[in-house]
């Protein structure tokens, strides 16, 4: 006797009408966000969104380096879409990747003078854009809600338990 449970799935808990208009809002914001701020950079530095803030987290860390692993990490991407980056910001100029000393497999990426110079040339702009397109249509405690809120959706993304499926362990 096949004692299988025959009962049907359970219906997804499909989103309200008010739901919905939160998550599309959020969806073409996001969306919206994103292209702005990488056709700024494109135009103003020939990079995409993605290396400046590789640039900004190495230029953020001691000795404006970082391991590779760690990099991918901070940036919230995959090891290969990091690695396909470096070898761009390499190929400008802009970073170089050295051996570490203590793990043959391990590589630093480290910010170089002429990429320092390219953010320094490029962050009054960016930051410009940011703050036309975000911060000044938002009120202080705006701001606050959406940072808190961000938070809160971007900690339950990131299950510290092991085996978790995350971009920069893939």
């Amino acid at each position: 006797m096949n004692t299988a449970s025959t009962s049907a799935p359970a219906e997804p808990r499909w989103l309200t009408d008010d739901e919905q208009r939160v998550w599309r809002s959020y969806m073409e914001a996001s969306t919206l966000l994103w292209d702005h701020l990488d056709r700024q950079l494109q135009r103003d530095a020939g990079m995409p969104h993605v290396y400046y803030g590789l640039l900004v987290k190495l230029a953020d860390s001691p000795q404006r380096r970082l391991r590779m692993t760690e990099l991918a990490m901070l940036a919230k991407i995959t090891r290969s879409r990091l690695s396909h980056a470096i070898a761009r910001l390499e190929k400008n100029g802009w970073v170089r990747r050295e051996d570490c000393p203590d793990d043959k497999r391990g590589q630093f990426a480290v910010l170089t003078e002429q990429g320092l110079e390219v953010l320094r040339e490029t962050a009054p702009g960016h930051v410009e854009a940011v703050r036309q397109a975000m911060f000044d249509r938002l009120t202080p405690e705006q701001q606050k809600a959406l940072g808190e809120i961000m938070q809160i959706v971007a900690e339950g993304l990131q299950p510290s338990e092991a085996g978790a499926d995350l971009p920069w362990l893939r």
